[in-house]
């Protein structure tokens, strides 16, 4: 099952030359979830090669415009290229406004249907599952309601022992109850265990999405023993006063999160426009935690 992310928009605030304002995609099993949608984020679809068609979910941690300005463009777009599946939009209760008056004042009417989703700022939640995962809300702490996202796989089937079944003329209409985790008799008297015919499936990897935030240990325990981490890392530490001030993170504090955590893997993200190279940041988070890389526009990631 293919369970990965690849990184659109790496930028906080502004675009920059090769950085564009914050937008992910997430392929879970051939189904597209875009987190966060900035400024360019349709651009970024084409140059790295997905049809934006594709995407039925999209989730909006927050309504500064660097992580939502390019939605009302997507949203457009998917109108005037003949969409006519629905779509679901997890976000802000305040971005139905906002989507209504903008529609309503270029006299847009959208061939498909919207189905919009309030999210609770206020405590983390399900938000979201179907046959590939379960979407859980992650309550941040920034200078606005602000949400991260965490995507978990659902636990697989069972796997067969396909040569053991075979060998030992195993009817095939009986394998998916095995599958399922289902013992039986055959009808010529034999008992079958399915712990005998069968492996249980890889345990469910999770990918957790911390968009704008100030460190606050009171997201810690949700976070805790991600298989990847994207976490935001906007300043280095010797700008921890705007950091506190803006309520962002630095990378040094995004190494620290991702330890106490015990992630696998930390993605750092969110970049200041003020650095032209990310060497220093990605060197400062090193230092705390060994495995961190920069989440930078194109770079996909196995979870």
């Amino acid at each position: 099952m293919k369970f990965e992310v690849t990184i659109l928009g790496s930028s906080s605030a502004t675009p920059i030359y090769n950085r564009n304002p914050t937008a992910q995609l997430l392929n879970c099993n051939e189904r597209f979830y875009l987190i966060d949608c900035g400024e360019g984020t349709q651009q970024q679809l084409i140059r790295y090669g997905f049809k934006a068609s594709k995407i039925d979910f999209i989730f909006i941690s927050h309504l500064h415009g660097d992580h939502f300005f390019g939605l009302v463009g997507l949203l457009s777009s998917l109108h005037l290229n003949g969409r006519t599946k629905p779509l679901h939009l997890f976000a802000p209760a305040a971005l139905k406004e906002i989507l209504d008056l903008q529609f309503l004042h270029s006299d847009t009417h959208l061939r498909y249907s919207i189905n919009f989703f309030p999210i609770n700022p206020a405590k983390p939640e399900v938000i979201f599952k179907n046959n590939d995962v379960v979407v859980e809300t992650i309550i941040l702490n920034h200078r606005i309601p602000c949400t991260g996202f965490k995507f978990t796989e659902k636990k697989r089937l069972r796997k067969l022992i396909v040569e053991k079944l075979e060998r030992d003329s195993i009817p095939v209409e009986y394998y998916a109850m095995l599958k399922r985790s289902v013992d039986f008799e055959l009808p010529d008297g034999r008992r079958v265990n399915h712990l005998d015919y069968t492996i249980d499936s890889a345990i469910p990897k999770v990918y957790c999405y911390c968009s704008d935030t100030m460190y606050d240990e009171r997201y810690f325990d949700q976070i805790k023993g991600a298989d990847t981490l994207y976490h935001e890392a906007t300043f280095m530490h010797d700008m921890l006063e705007r950091a506190l001030e803006t309520h962002h993170t630095t990378a040094q504090q995004a190494a620290e999160i991702a330890k106490k955590v015990d992630a696998k893997k930390l993605l750092i993200g969110h970049f200041s426009s003020r650095y032209k190279t990310l060497e220093g940041l990605l060197e400062e988070a090193q230092a705390g935690f060994e495995n961190t890389v920069l989440a930078t526009e194109g770079r996909t990631f196995e979870i």
